[in-house]
């Protein structure tokens, strides 16, 4: 039992990669609807392409999370198709589910941090999941900690940090085993301008060397600033 837990954890071949002549993301006639009535998106279609920086804009309920959930396989589709790295996550489970995770970063706008392990121990807890040894995990552990610019703070747990510290160990976190897309749930929501700056700011760093980023945000003054290309849901469908 023991022998096939290692063999489970153990870093494998990647089997979800990037092909640049398909989009990282595509939503074919996405529909998503609840048990209780709830429309979360209507015949959405969207395509989203490698190296891409994507804003998704709206006000609270308009579908903004449901379409990230669909991309990281949290939710499946009511009807039509879910492709991400090309492979469509409609009946996607188990183990490769988990794999596809995997390649994915997800930023939440709450953090999402574990009180009891330090700034080190919250991004490293990614890789000793999937059996990487403590040499490999110092190896990039270090520069991800120098991107978001909290080396300093590697032994700190999350009380002693600020609300854009937290944030920044949470990319820190997503980023750490190199994902070609990275998803972030209203990443600024919790943020002064201050801090909401140097979250957009890493994030464009990130785009820089290659990596997808998709946001989703209602705070309209932040993406005009930002100027990179950006999306409108209302009522679960895109507009304008």
């Amino acid at each position: 039992m023991l022998e096939q837990l290692q063999a489970w954890l153990k870093p494998e071949p990647l089997e979800f990669v990037v092909d640049p002549t398909q989009p990282v993301v595509r939503f074919a006639q996405v529909d998503k609807s609840y048990a209780n009535g709830v429309i979360g998106l209507k015949s959405l279609n969207l395509q989203v392409n490698m190296g891409e920086f994507l804003f998704i804009t709206g006000h609270s309920g308009s579908g903004k999370s449901t379409l990230l959930k669909l991309i990281y396989g949290e939710e499946k589709p009511t009807a039509g198709e879910v492709w991400v790295l090309n492979t469509c996550l409609n009946s996607l489970k188990g183990d490769r589910l988990a794999k596809l995770r995997r390649r994915i970063g997800v930023v939440f706008q709450d953090y999402k941090l574990v009180e009891q392990r330090t700034v080190a121990e919250n991004v490293a807890f990614v890789l000793m999941a999937q059996g990487y040894n403590r040499g490999e995990i110092q190896a990039k552990l270090t520069p991800v900690l120098d991107r978001v610019g909290l080396a300093a703070k590697a032994d700190c747990f999350p009380a002693q940090l600020s609300g854009g510290e937290q944030q920044r160990v949470s990319i820190a976190r997503a980023i750490v085993n190199s994902p070609p897309l990275l998803l972030a749930d209203e990443p600024t929501g919790n943020l002064d301008l201050e801090n909401a700056w140097l979250v957009v700011n890493i994030f464009k760093q990130l785009n820089a060397t290659g990596m997808t980023v998709l946001i989703t945000t209602h705070d309209q003054d932040l993406v005009e600033a930002a100027a990179h290309p950006a999306i409108a849901l209302k009522a679960g469908c895109l507009v304008g």
